[in-house]
């Protein structure tokens, strides 16, 4: 029980790495919170900060869903991983570093994802860049793609990971309520895949 509680614990603070923010701080002096639409998240870095910085937060927070879900090999312990990723998920959304207010979930929901089910992982990668090169929504992309998860954990004998995908598809589309509206009236931002000649 010790050995879950200390997993729980530091998947969640590891979730709670607030990467864009301390990537903005750091090396662009900027605190993306009061720039694009204020998320910590890898979209709004990409946005705010550039492509680059936009790759690392991606990367960094991604590694945090996937690292965790193999805290319980190093543990030596019985419990599902899956269980550990979603405290670091949580840690995420909900970070004790900056008062409970963080990123929308999807990036460290895909690091739990590869750790989890690197083949379903796969197929969730190509359906999220052919639905953003399709729509060039981030958001639309995120909703769909956790959806397409859920569908997809229903043909995997894992009741666990079930609930899992279910939790992930829930919160990504709670967290993304602002976004459903402004795509509903026509105003959602796009990303562009390349630069406009001026």
């Amino acid at each position: 029980m010790t050995s879950i509680i200390i997993m729980l614990t530091l998947a969640y603070l590891i979730g709670s790495i607030p990467t864009g923010l301390i990537i903005g701080k750091l090396f662009y002096n900027k605190d993306i919170r009061q720039f694009g639409s204020g998320n910590l998240g890898a979209t709004n870095t990409f946005r705010v900060l550039g492509k680059n910085a936009g790759i690392i937060v991606t990367i960094f927070d991604v590694f945090k869903g996937f690292i965790v879900v193999l805290f319980p090999i190093w543990f030596h312990s019985d419990i599902n991983g899956i269980f550990i990723g979603i405290a670091s998920i949580i840690g995420h959304v909900f970070p004790i570093y900056l008062k409970f207010k963080g990123g929308k979930a999807v990036a460290t929901s895909a690091g739990v994802v590869l750790g989890a089910n690197p083949i379903l992982f796969g197929i969730l990668a190509i359906v999220f860049f052919s639905l953003l090169f399709l729509t060039r929504m981030v958001s639309l992309t995120s909703m769909i793609s956790s959806i397409v998860n859920f569908i997809g954990s229903l043909f995997f004998d894992d009741k666990v990971f079930m609930v899992m995908a279910f939790v992930i598809m829930t919160l990504i589309i709670v967290r993304h309520r602002s976004n459903i509206q402004r795509i509903i009236n026509g105003t959602e931002p796009k990303i562009q895949f390349s630069k406009s000649k001026k």
